[in-house]
């Protein structure tokens, strides 16, 4: 009896530490994460892409993640970011977990394109980190964050909507013509001194490369 009873607390012990280690995935084997970096700078500014290239590699090193590629841009404007596009090839073969940049407008065009490249990654399964706004994609904190980005962008497309439809209606109110331009008007007397010569009308049009029906337009008009 007296054994018995001894014995029992060491069985319970080792239950709770069993216990423990299965709760804290003691038993696990880390899954390795394959990090893409991707660092952009403008021609006037490339003295920034190592200050950017350190500052993510520490914190890839901090996290325990695995560099499985790196993508440096220049260049300047809004829409040069061919070599983005690799990485997110990589992201669609699965060939990368993470993508790591040091800010957000290094990234994305805009706030529409931000939201479109983080909602395709998102739908692979592949993270994405930013630096500058601790953006964390792979945390609940961080997807919520997107989620509020998509507000701002469907906000962004209304103002540009609003801002085209004001300039139509300014430009209307000026009496200006809108629409593409009347480049056929410029060949009007080509197009009669042709008419004129026994040219069909499908003729002329192939030689002054313009519409047979703008040809018949401006003949027509000149018999009005």
């Amino acid at each position: 009896m007296h054994g018995e009873h001894r014995e029992m607390p060491i069985k319970q012990g080792s239950a709770i530490k069993k216990s423990r280690r299965v709760f804290g995935q003691g038993k696990k084997t880390a899954k390795m994460v394959r990090a893409g970096l991707y660092a952009r700078v403008s021609t006037q500014d490339q003295q920034t892409l190592p200050m950017q290239n350190r500052a993510m590699r520490e914190y890839a090193a901090r996290r325990g993640w695995t560099i499985a590629m790196q993508v440096k841009e220049v260049g300047s404007g809004a829409t040069q970011r061919q070599l983005r596009e690799k990485l997110l090839d990589a992201a669609r073969r699965r060939g990368i977990d993470v993508v790591l940049v040091w800010r957000l407008d290094r990234w994305g065009r805009s706030v529409t394109d931000l939201l479109a490249t983080l909602q395709e990654l998102e739908h692979l399964g592949v993270g994405f980190v930013s630096l500058t706004e601790a953006l964390d994609l792979t945390t609940p904190a961080g997807r919520a964050m997107a989620a509020l980005l998509a507000v701002f962008a469907e906000f962004e497309r209304e103002v540009l909507g609003e801002r085209v439809r004001a300039g139509l209606a300014h430009a209307r109110q000026n009496g200006k013509r809108l629409g593409r331009p009347a480049t056929a008007a410029k060949h009007a007397d080509a197009v009669r001194k042709l008419s004129r010569s026994g040219i069909s009308k499908s003729e002329i049009a192939r030689r002054l490369n313009i519409g047979r029906t703008s040809v018949r337009r401006i003949l027509t008009s000149e018999k009005g």
